[in-house]
């Protein structure tokens, strides 16, 4: 029996993950992190079969025994930027399998990693024209500046899966801004758009960072998941060629891209039809009052992250199926308004 250790179901992307590992493959075994122990009970209402592993993700003894124990480890729980996790993950999975009996690491990235040209230049909304390639350019997605966001845990993720190589196959999932409704038991809804769309109902007015011009990258969380369970038959399967895991497995995950202004004004018609503003307007509103409502997710709107998601489409067959995000903005819209009347 295949045993799946997973961080993150009480979260939006490692909620949608378990439903879609658990509902395609409920003949895994499946051990799930849980570090609010209160919420133990909301998981095993919906997945009763699954072991609940209450701890912390600083509990680096108990993140490394469950990986060695693991045969597949689907790590969401903030994975793009918790060192102690990670470094705790490499060991157990390098400890724990042998070459015969390789253990698989899936790990949730983030193309935030992608904005440090912006963030070193320190503009905001202006257009970039660069765009990275998980295919053709992935070497220099594998080696991008030490600084850039997300990149100290990308470092031992690719660690692991190049000097253990043959014990521990690793691929690093790099999705952009996630939109649609999560499957999970918990959390069922992402932050950049939704942040994006609560700000512009409580101002009366799109947002728009600088200019407005920066673009972004999307995709719909089932189709992220989609990945996480290609890459999970890959692992059982054995499938060991060129390219899925190590060195050049890193996978950007999106479904065409997004203009940030525009999506501010799309925001600013869909709220002005469905009456909760009085005219369609946008305006530049500063970044340090834009975090004052969203926060950190504020800065992403003003930055600028593209890329070409070749390696799964070619390796896995990997095809994105679900709403666009301009297909989805309504529903998101009108979910943030009716929040924030309760």
């Amino acid at each position: 029996m295949t045993k799946v250790f997973l961080t993150g179901a009480t979260g939006y992307i490692g909620g949608d993950a378990l439903y879609a590992l658990h509902h395609k493959h409920p003949e895994f075994s499946f051990s799930i992190l849980v570090r609010d122990a209160s919420k133990s009970d909301r998981i095993k209402a919906v997945f009763p079969d699954v072991r609940i592993v209450n701890g912390p993700l600083d509990d680096y003894e108990l993140l490394k025994k469950e990986a060695a124990d693991a045969d597949i480890v689907v790590h969401t729980a903030d994975a793009s930027d918790h060192v102690i996790a990670a470094n705790a993950i490499a060991a157990g999975l390098a400890e724990g399998h042998t070459a015969e009996k390789p253990g698989y690491w899936l790990h949730t990235g983030g193309t935030g990693i992608l904005t440090f040209a912006d963030s070193d230049r320190g503009v905001f909304g202006e257009y970039d024209a660069k765009v990275y390639d998980d295919w053709d350019g992935v070497d220099e997605l594998t080696h991008l500046p030490a600084h850039a966001f997300h990149r100290n845990v990308d470092e031992i993720v690719l660690g692991a899966g190049t000097k253990n190589a043959a014990n521990v196959k690793t691929a690093l999932l790099c999705p952009p801004t996630i939109y649609g409704p999560g499957r999970g038991p918990i959390n069922q809804k992402s932050r950049q758009v939704y942040s994006l769309c609560r700000m512009a109902l409580q101002i009366k007015k799109g947002p728009l960072v600088g200019a407005g011009k920066s673009i972004w990258n999307n995709v719909h969380v089932h189709d992220l998941s989609n990945l996480f369970v290609l890459l999970a038959e890959a692992a059982v399967a054995g499938k060991h060629h060129d390219g899925i895991w190590g060195a050049n497995g890193y996978y950007l995950v999106e479904n065409g891209e997004h203009v940030w202004g525009d999506v501010s004004r799309s925001v600013a018609e869909i709220a002005t039809k469905e009456g909760y503003f009085p005219e369609a307007k946008v305006e530049e509103v500063n970044i340090e009052t834009c975090k004052k409502f969203a926060g950190f997710e504020a800065l992403s709107w003003g930055l600028n992250s593209r890329g070409t998601a070749k390696r799964a489409a070619k390796l896995l067959g990997w095809k994105p199926v679900a709403p666009s995000l301009d297909e989805e903005l309504p529903g998101i819209v009108k979910l943030e308004y009716n929040g924030l009347q309760k």
